[in-house]
């Protein structure tokens, strides 16, 4: 198969997948039968196994330079992405009605939203970081596409999903919960997510070369 046909298919398939978080039918029926917790693993396995599959077909794609790579790029990528781990592990699975990735979201208290605080979608800012962060290092066309396009993703699905919640849960009560505050208190748990975040940093360094085939330590 050419190389671009495969390549926006599995770009195909990725928004596919991803339609699946904003449609509340859908995502309800499937969290009736697996439950909360249940839809939030299930899903960041399908997310994490389609991102790979669009990376691999980017990576066959043919090469098209548009910059060059320095030594810098990748001390840019590798901060980057800290950051996105400890996002990502200080909102996966705890409450959020204001975006997705949220689980418990009836016991979510604006005056203690923790992370929520400082930004209402963690997991479409982390998914931007992330595109953000890989653009840099890579300037071929194909690579460049594919982050480009994965950091509007994250930036229009704010907008709307901000959108679709105002609609669904009214203008007052979206208002309410969006108005929260910018909470600094580190907890127990905080601390653990911290941690957790560093051992699956560690674990993207180590498997990034075998899977990906790149080595982001080089």
């Amino acid at each position: 198969m050419n190389g671009w046909v495969a390549y926006f298919l599995a770009f195909l398939v990725f928004f596919l997948t991803h339609s699946i978080p904003v449609r509340p039918a859908m995502k309800s029926r499937i969290v009736s039968a697996l439950g909360p917790r249940g839809f939030t693993l299930a899903y960041s396995a399908l997310s994490i196994a389609v991102l790979a599959l669009v990376i691999m077909a980017a990576g066959r794609a043919p090469f098209v330079g548009l910059w060059d790579w320095a030594p810098w790029q990748n001390h840019v990528t590798l901060t980057v992405m800290f950051l996105v781990c400890v996002i990502a592990a200080l909102a996966l699975g705890r409450p959020n009605p204001l975006s997705f990735g949220g689980s418990n979201n009836d016991r979510f208290d604006p005056d203690h939203p923790g992370l929520i605080g400082w930004m209402r979608h963690p997991l479409l800012v982390a998914l931007f970081l992330w595109a953000f962060g890989h653009m840099i290092p890579n300037g071929n066309l194909a690579h460049v596409i594919l982050f480009a396009v994965f950091a509007g993703f994250a930036l229009l699905g704010m907008r709307i999903i901000d959108r679709r919640k105002k609609r669904i849960m009214g203008n007052a009560n979206w208002a309410r919960l969006a108005d929260t505050k910018r909470d600094i208190t580190v907890t127990k748990g905080g601390l653990i997510r911290i941690a957790v975040a560093v051992v699956v940093y560690a674990l993207l360094l180590s498997l990034h070369g075998p899977v990906i085939g790149v080595e982001p330590l080089l």
